[in-house]
């Protein structure tokens, strides 16, 4: 009996070993991925730059945008790229172009449906901004009533 577990422990000390070998290579293996895509966004990237400025104006984004090439790519990496518009208002900055920065760190963020964590920090920050309005909307109400009190005088 003895003999069975010491056995059983190598096993699963082997096993555990594996295992820990197998994420080591999952997660090179996740870094060359991403590493490789971000490549591929800076060549894509590039390519619409027309001006050379390091910037996509709308016009560019547009362009690039309608490639066949570029649109089947994006599809397979599950990006939705219908609406070119608010893709590119999704990737710009308050500035009205898109960096390359912007492009390589954003567009892996807009892949796929909504993760239950985006929907809850929309709707935390969709509450905040709600209950900013609220204190906004009271305090303009206490100012009126105030001004009309000293109007009255």
């Amino acid at each position: 009996f003895a003999m069975f577990r010491i056995v059983t422990a190598l096993f699963l000390k082997d096993t555990l070993a594996a295992a820990a070998a197998d994420a080591e290579v999952a997660i090179v293996e996740k870094q060359k991925q991403k590493q490789a895509y971000a490549k591929k966004m800076m060549a894509f990237f590039r390519a619409a730059n027309a001006s050379g400025d390091g910037y996509l104006t709308r016009s560019e984004f547009n362009t690039m945008m309608e490639d066949p090439e570029v649109q089947t790519w994006f599809s397979v990496m599950d990006v939705d790229v219908h609406e070119s518009t608010e893709f590119f208002e999704l990737l710009a900055s308050n500035d009205g172009h898109v960096s390359a920065q912007e492009f390589v760190n954003g567009i892996p963020r807009l892949k796929g449906m909504a993760r239950s964590q985006d929907v809850v920090a929309v709707r935390l920050l969709s509450k905040r901004i709600q209950q900013s309005l609220d204190e906004l909307h009271g305090s303009l109400r206490d100012d009126e009533v105030a001004k009309l009190c000293q109007e009255k005088v």
